[in-house]
């Protein structure tokens, strides 16, 4: 009996995994978030590693069955993939980010020896946040999609952001999540538990009311251009112009801003091929009204290397190329193996260069600003190196690839994190949505309809400071959650041995 209720425990993983996408946008029930970890918290503390590794992933296919189906539409209906390899792909996709879930039960479940119900609840957290980091920053540079945190940009823990970044704030989650369980449970008194979550909510409510930078210099009129081109329709030759025309004339509508932004690659030619009878007429007439443009276009570098990159005209004319590479996107990981699965497949996918990490800041509206492209936003510490001598942020990317699905919606979260992480103003700059004005605050000033050809102009303030994280980092932050841990382990030594008496009521 006892084995046939574990298994239906077991069974109901995925359902409580799709439960935690419903936390995210654009669904935006951010306290799902709490109810999905404290089950799967619950029922790992129940299991032996291995059966809690089996639990979480199921747990995991169901959140990213359910999260990242949209990598679907890019691979069949944009990337030229059939049906059967394209939901496949997908299949293979999800089944991988999956194992990440089951990784952490197997953790989680080996701290449940742990005496003390605090120690338990921490090491669980880091746990949690750790193996987010590792999927989100280091394996296949990085996926770091339904990373928990950005599921509570509505919620008080967001006031943690500019301190921890997006895993300390996901730490506060788990930790809030998990100690609800111990409570329940009756391992963790009432009391010393409920004081503690207090604390957290009521901190990061707190918190949100904090300005961690300030203005150093006059509002900068900003318009966004969202020029709606249809996936199936950007790369065709015989559209080129179509767009070109498209974006110059919605460009010249607003030549009283001071600073205009264009979508990633919104010029379907490389630099070389639009250099003479587009690039540089624009760039005089740029110069002739006082504007600064921010424009996309692929560019050629040395030898057989070619850049995605970002381009200013006016004042100053500079490239920035695109550093952080998607992988199988932009490039392909794990050759020749890839290679040839993809050829097998007969999917055609780009193989960009890097950029390099020691490029100088573009300079737009009379202030250096961070730049990334796609989704080189969704990584804290990319933008958080090199904000100090930024007043803003840009992110310039299509979203076409993924529909009317979620996907767009999603990474509008992420590029509201980095903002508040680093008290700057972000201007997303988007081919079909979501395009808009996010503050330093994280909160989604204004934004333009999806799949609408369209512009949106507001006013930014350039913004001077650093936040706790940008000095901290995402590593400084781990060094601190690894303190944190040492710390309550020594204690729980101490007073299982008998040398502390103090506070034996409340571990």
């Amino acid at each position: 009996m006892k084995r046939i209720l574990n298994c239906k425990w077991e069974l109901a993983a995925p359902v409580f995994g799709a439960l935690l996408t419903m936390a995210f946008a654009p669904y935006d029930y951010a306290y799902a978030a709490i109810g999905a970890l404290a089950f799967i918290y619950w029922i790992w503390q129940r299991q032996a590693p291995n059966r809690a590794a089996l639990s979480g992933y199921l747990f995991g296919l169901g959140l990213f069955g359910s999260g990242i189906w949209w990598t679907y539409i890019s691979i069949h209906d944009f990337g030229g993939g059939d049906p059967y390899s394209s939901i496949a792909l997908t299949a293979l996709l999800v089944a991988v980010w999956a194992l990440f879930p089951g990784l952490t039960g197997w953790f989680i479940a080996k701290t449940s020896i742990c005496s003390g119900a605090w120690l338990r609840i921490i090491a669980a957290a880091i746990a949690w946040v750790a193996v987010e980091y590792f999927r989100g920053y280091w394996l296949l540079n990085g996926f770091p999609w339904l990373q928990i945190a950005y599921s509570q940009l509505s919620t008080p823990l967001a006031g943690y952001a500019p301190l921890a970044g997006v895993y300390g704030v996901g730490f506060l989650l788990a930790v809030s999540a998990f100690s609800l369980v111990e409570l329940v449970r009756g391992k963790l008194p009432a009391l010393p538990g409920l004081l503690v979550l207090g604390v957290i909510w009521a901190g990061g409510g707190y918190l949100q009311t904090v300005a961690w930078t300030q203005a150093v210099g006059a509002p900068i009129k900003v318009t966004l251009v969202q020029g709606n081109i249809g996936q199936d329709q950007k790369w065709q030759k015989n559209q080129k112009l179509n767009t070109l025309r498209l974006y110059q004339e919605l460009t010249e509508q607003h030549w009283d801003s001071d600073v205009i932004i264009w979508p990633e690659t919104s010029i379907p030619a490389f630099l070389s091929q639009v250099k003479e009878f587009y690039i540089d007429p624009l760039q005089t007439a740029a110069q002739a009204h006082g504007v600064d443009l921010v424009v996309g276009l692929p560019s050629s570098g040395q030898g057989k290397d070619y850049y995605n990159s970002v381009m200013t005209l006016g004042d100053k004319q500079a490239l920035y190329h695109k550093n952080h590479l998607l992988p199988f996107g932009e490039y392909l990981p794990l050759q020749p193996l890839s290679g040839w699965v993809l050829d097998k497949l007969q999917i055609p996918l780009g193989d960009f260069a890097a950029g390099g990490d020691r490029q100088t800041l573009l300079t737009a509206g009379g202030h250096a600003f961070v730049t990334t492209i796609c989704y080189e936003d969704a990584f804290g510490e990319l933008v958080a190196r090199q904000v100090a001598d930024a007043a803003y942020i840009v992110n310039m990317t299509n979203d076409a690839w993924f529909g009317d699905s979620s996907q767009p919606h999603q990474h509008m979260q992420m590029a509201q994190m980095r903002a508040l992480e680093t008290g700057r103003y972000l201007m997303r700059a988007t081919n079909t949505g979501v395009t808009g004005f996010i503050g330093p605050d994280g909160v989604l000033r204004k934004e333009a309809p999806l799949f609408t050809t369209t512009t949106l102009t507001d006013y930014i303030v350039p913004m001077r400071g650093l936040t706790p994280y940008v000095i901290l980092g995402d590593k400084g932050f781990f060094g601190v959650l690894a303190v944190l841990l040492l710390v309550m382990y020594i204690w729980y030594r101490l007073f299982n041995a008998g040398i502390l008496k103090l506070g034996a009521e409340v571990v």
